[in-house]
């Protein structure tokens, strides 16, 4: 049997049955950042002296028979676009006012405290969430577990490959195009998108206002749940946020289910596999689908509706409430940011204020159908990517902006944000040049519940979530 990955629910389970401590997680995780995040770019600081503190108090607390559920005591790392009271708020920018969010934690933040979580750190990301890694600014270069010369995948880089690595369990990211997706998927972790309105987003760094969520990302989809539980529920700060259909504690209720008898699942295939997607992508995914069938699941093909009108609308959205937010500090400091970055933000200067508004009518329509699609099926699976992680150099066209014709085209993550609605990532194999790939499990909104039970019954029947990058193997086993 391989070894039991470092996970939320491992160290739980061991910090419960007293096998090991809060304290001596914590100087592991330390220990752990030491040894490999110069080659890894995980963090973009660290709080080990609070962390320290944090830990020594959740066993002081233990030990007086306080128990504060499953996350107590247990090292979490956070997205550096998410406000946290122990450091700055960079979002990886020399631009971004170091004054914004100081001292004050973002709701979610406060919520992981309270459930006894430990902040280790701020993790790396792209500039302000969008764009891609530059070698040349003052930032780590976030690099995959699986092989350094590779990208951990943008823009919650940072959490996907601390994970992968060991360095901790899980933690925050944010997601507008596919940021906790897509490195979930690269990195062959899980990560969830939650519904739009589920997680409330205030003290994140805003790139798209109506499109973006903050997440969890975990070793397992058990681990989502656990963080989800904790950090979902309306907040006054946030005007999206709101009271989800179902308490919040309903969605651990999927682990007591591991069999899919009855649950109807849509299978999309179309404009999912290109030419040049991974040639051992098909494969894998059809292996994918056979383990949801062998558990009971019924599976039909489906397509998605508005596709590609659905995916242009959310860029547009994007680009232009991106825009919205940083035009007058682009305009007056357009060479601090980053090229691809840059480049990114001022496509919204050349939509027209009625573009804007078709592309919301478009994402209405779409809503719609796919909440039709939604009426005949409990979910529909697609690959994330229909390739493994990129080498950095394949990030870029030759004009050094974000190559959105190459790379980014193999990405199925965007559609997803513009509807809202809840998509979970999981690792389902390895492609053909030994790159983690992943599957995407989508619901209808607030449907987190069942996407999660489908998921973790994929995971109590297969193995994938279990491999490790071959050079951290050994340390993050709890």
């Amino acid at each position: 049997m391989p070894l039991e990955p470092y996970s939320i629910t491992a160290a739980a389970r061991a910090l419960r049955a007293g096998e090991t401590s809060s304290v001596a997680l914590v100087e592991s995780a330390i220990a752990q950042a030491d040894r490999h995040d110069s080659e890894l770019g995980v963090y973009l600081a660290r709080f080990d002296r609070s962390a320290r503190r944090q830990a020594r108090r959740a066993d002081a607390e233990r030990a007086r028979g306080l128990d504060r559920g499953v996350l107590h005591g247990v090292p979490v790392a956070v997205k550096d676009t998410i406000a946290v009271a122990d450091g700055d708020t960079t979002a990886q920018s020399v631009v971004h006012d170091r004054a914004w969010g100081a001292g004050r934690d973002a709701p979610v933040v406060t919520r992981l405290r309270e459930a006894g979580a430990i902040i280790t750190g701020k993790t790396t990301t792209m500039e302000f969430a969008c764009g891609v890694p530059d070698s040349t600014e003052p930032f780590p270069l976030p690099r995959n577990p699986w092989d350094p010369s590779r990208w951990a995948g943008g823009s919650s880089s940072g959490t996907a490959g601390g994970i992968a690595a060991g360095l901790f369990p899980a933690g925050l990211g944010s997601d507008t195009a596919g940021s906790i997706r897509m490195p979930a998927a690269f990195c062959g972790v899980t990560g969830l998108l939650p519904t739009f309105g589920r997680v409330p987003k205030s003290g994140c760094v805003p790139l798209g206002y109506s499109v973006d969520r903050v997440g969890p990302l975990a070793r397992t989809v058990a681990d989502c749940a656990a963080l989800l539980a904790v950090i979902a529920g309306p907040h006054p700060s946030d005007p999206d946020s709101m009271v989800a259909p179902a308490d919040n504690r309903s969605i651990n209720e999927f682990q007591a289910e591991p069999d899919l008898s009855g649950v109807h699942i849509g299978v999309v295939r179309r404009g999912h596999f290109p030419a040049d997607s991974d040639p051992g992508l098909a494969d894998v995914f059809d292996c994918a689908i056979g383990v949801l069938v062998d558990l009971g699941a019924d599976v039909e093909e489906v397509v998605l509706p508005y596709l590609a009108e659905t995916i242009m609308a959310t860029f547009v959205t994007v680009t232009c409430e991106g825009l919205a937010y940083h035009r007058a500090v682009l305009a007056d400091r357009w060479d601090d940011y980053f090229v691809a970055s840059r480049g990114l933000l001022a496509k919204g200067a050349l939509v027209s204020g009625a573009d804007y508004v078709q592309a919301q009518r478009v994402r209405r329509v779409a809503q719609d159908a796919i909440g039709e699609l939604f009426d005949r099926f409990d979910a529909v699976v697609c690959p994330t990517a229909s390739v493994g992680a990129p080498r950095f150099d394949e990030l870029v066209d030759a004009t050094g902006l974000q190559d959105d014709a190459g790379l980014f085209g193999k990405l199925y993550t965007p559609y997803w944000n513009g509807l809202g609605n809840p998509v979970l990532a999981l690792p389902m194999g390895f492609g053909a040049t030994g790159l983690p790939l992943s599957l995407q499990i989508a619901g209808p909104a607030f449907g987190e519940a069942m996407i999660l039970r489908i998921g973790d019954a994929f995971q109590q029947h297969t193995e994938w979530h279990r491999q490790l990058p071959p050079r951290y193997r050994t340390a993050v086993a709890v």
